[in-house]
């Protein structure tokens, strides 16, 4: 049986689906494990997740990965992401950043376990709840899987939790045909910022460093009736210009499907292309669906993904 130290592997899951002439049918589920709990395992399929209880499971195992970058690879592409997306906040334990931006984002107030923290892993996991309490925060870590599965381990048998599967993609940068004219700007408008607090729940100011503190960044406007804005998105580009970073591409509800998400990432990519950008990045939630189907569209696929892991309750 598949164990929480499984958690960010490929794995495959037989499961009992019903009977014939009293013998048991059997369905084979292959993906990437996010989850397990005392009832259940989730996987990330092709098709989305899917959870299987545990008393349907004949036999599941870890099986070897279709694709896996490495571990290169993935702390390059880390990193490419915390300069994009920098916390006013960073400090170091070891190889580990840890960082804090007044609580906003996943990313900007959590740990970012790659390298080695020059202690005992143990001891790594006391500093970062110390150095989290000393600014009144909650611990976060980001897991980037498989690469920090132990790490995983670790928080598993300290009762930690974790929020949604986050998705890692990249891409060739998007060659889109403009229809729609896409203002960008080197500084967010007020309203560009209003749709952006509206979605992550507030901007201190924090999320003005995060959003601006990087030297080659656009924020994309799209405007409906006059002085309406209706879209939005930004994209940073990292000091060796290999990446741009795209981040909140976000429409208002009354203007969705009709292509303007699309539209702000060619724009945006049609930007960083004159810088000698040749790829981007983006992250997206796996639960996501409609999101993960357009930056399919556009050839984004996952390079890695990560668990943002959670302390358990007080």
């Amino acid at each position: 049986m598949l164990r929480r130290q499984d958690v960010g592997h490929r794995v495959v899951v037989r499961r009992i689906v019903g009977t014939r002439n009293n013998r048991p049918l059997y369905s084979d589920a292959l993906g990437e494990l996010i989850e397990v709990s005392e009832t259940d395992l989730t996987l990330a399929t092709a098709k989305g997740p899917l959870r299987v209880p545990l008393d349907e499971i004949h036999r599941a195992k870890r099986v070897p990965p279709s694709r896996r970058p490495n571990a290169t690879d993935v702390v390059a592409l880390e990193l490419a992401s915390n300069e994009t997306w920098p916390a006013p906040v960073q400090d170091r334990l070891g190889g580990w950043l840890l960082r804090a931006a007044d609580g906003w984002s996943g990313r900007g107030n959590s740990a970012l376990p790659i390298g080695d923290p020059d202690r005992p892993l143990e001891a790594a996991i006391d500093a970062i709840e110390r150095w989290y309490a000393d600014r009144g925060l909650p611990a976060l870590v980001n897991t980037p899987l498989p690469l920090a599965a132990p790490v995983g381990a670790a928080l598993d048998a300290r009762g930690w939790g974790a929020r949604p599967l986050t998705l890692v993609q990249t891409a060739p940068l998007p060659a889109i045909t403009s229809t729609v004219e896409v203002d960008l700007a080197t500084s967010p408008s007020e309203g560009w910022l209003r749709i952006a607090g509206d979605r992550k729940g507030g901007l201190p100011g924090a999320a003005r460093h995060i959003l601006t503190a990087v030297p080659q960044v656009r924020f994309a406007h799209v405007y409906g009736q006059p002085g309406e804005l209706i879209a939005i998105g930004r994209g940073a580009v990292t000091a060796d210009r290999r990446w741009l970073g795209l981040s909140l591409i976000e429409v208002v509800p009354e203007a969705r499907r009709r292509g303007l998400a699309q539209q702000i990432i060619g724009a945006l990519s049609a930007w960083a292309a004159t810088l000698g950008v040749s790829r981007a990045f983006l992250q997206v939630e796996e639960r996501n669906t409609p999101a993960v189907t357009l930056y399919s569209r556009l050839g984004f696929a996952t390079h890695h993904a990560y668990l943002t892991r959670t302390p358990p309750p007080p």
